[in-house]
């Protein structure tokens, strides 16, 4: 049997993994915030100067959502925690729809970003519309009392959000390997950073329905 120390690392794993991945949206929200403050854009920046509040809210809203959903998916936290479980998934749900929200405004609503074009505004609007579906749903799914079902929404909606850290080694390996990125590479590299988020999510999802025909549906992510 494994020791408590080693059950406990394994326990951690997924949310440290989570924040990790987190980390690279915080930090780039944070330095557009910096930015916004000093009045210091950066050149492709300058479209949030007139409007900023939709961009602030989706940079705070995604902050929020990246960091407690990092600790939602893991079962041995639901377990020792469930107080804390339900009252951070109250926060977590409005702050996710928040970040889907004023995604979808901004990208209907400001003027498109250097390298952005039909490609990428299309791809955005699909996946900013999926993540607050899949949000909602997951939120029905609850008041439902059906917890698989609220785990697998909850899971695509953050992987959907989450997004923005994959999309950093996808346009990586482009640079590396290809070249430098231009109108139709970047819509590539930002809908393949949320795909493979989005398949991740699915292949967890399928290997918890198979646990759960083992052991109960709760007790796993």
């Amino acid at each position: 049997m494994p020791s408590v120390t080693a059950r406990t690392r394994v326990n951690w794993l997924k949310p440290s993994l989570l924040l990790a991945l987190t980390a690279v949206p915080i930090a780039a929200g944070a330095a557009r915030l910096i930015w916004l403050g000093s009045g210091t854009l950066r050149p492709d920046s300058g479209r949030f100067a007139a409007m900023p509040a939709p961009l602030v809210l989706h940079i705070l809203s995604i902050i929020i959502f990246g960091v407690l959903g990092a600790f939602q998916f893991s079962p041995a936290i639901r377990r020792r925690w469930p107080d804390w479980h339900r009252i951070a998934g109250r926060v977590l749900a409005p702050a996710g729809l928040v970040a889907a929200f004023t995604g979808l405004w901004m990208t209907l609503q400001y003027p498109p970003g250097v390298n952005d074009g039909p490609l990428l505004f299309g791809t955005r609007l699909i996946f900013g519309s999926a993540m607050a579906t899949s949000l909602l749903l997951g939120l029905e799914a609850i008041r439902r009392r059906d917890f698989s079902d609220h785990v697998a929404w909850m899971l695509r909606g953050y992987a959907i959000g989450m997004g923005a850290g994959t999309q950093v080694f996808t346009t990586a390996a482009w640079l590396l390997l290809v070249g430098p990125i231009h109108e139709s590479s970047r819509a590539a590299v930002m809908g393949a950073g949320w795909i493979i988020n989005l398949a991740v999510a699915e292949w967890l999802i399928r290997r918890r329905v198979a646990a759960s025909k083992i052991t109960p549906a709760w007790s796993h992510a």
